[in-house]
């Protein structure tokens, strides 16, 4: 696999806890790294596709009116919750 090296300043704070992970795990830093940029690259691509698939939504009429959803928000503190809206 081919690889290429980024640099990124970060506080020390997050360093600390960077190495404190690594020797804790038995890993190396550069590994936590890059599992930890490999999860948020997957979680912002999920973030990006499901607000495209929202907005596709959005734009063929496929909503629910803002009362319905607060409505069933508030009845879930209830003894008799309403349905998820539809």
């Amino acid at each position: 696999m081919n690889t290429k090296v980024l640099t990124a300043h970060v506080p020390i704070s997050l360093a600390e806890k960077v190495d404190q992970i690594a020797v804790r795990m038995e890993r190396s830093r550069g590994w936590i790294v890059k599992q930890a940029l490999s999860a948020w690259v997957d979680q912002e691509e999920e973030r990006r596709r499901m607000t495209l698939e929202g907005m596709t939504n959005v734009e063929s009429g496929q909503v629910i009116e803002h009362q319905s959803v607060l409505a069933w928000a508030e009845s879930l503190s209830t003894n008799n919750p309403l349905p998820v809206p539809r």
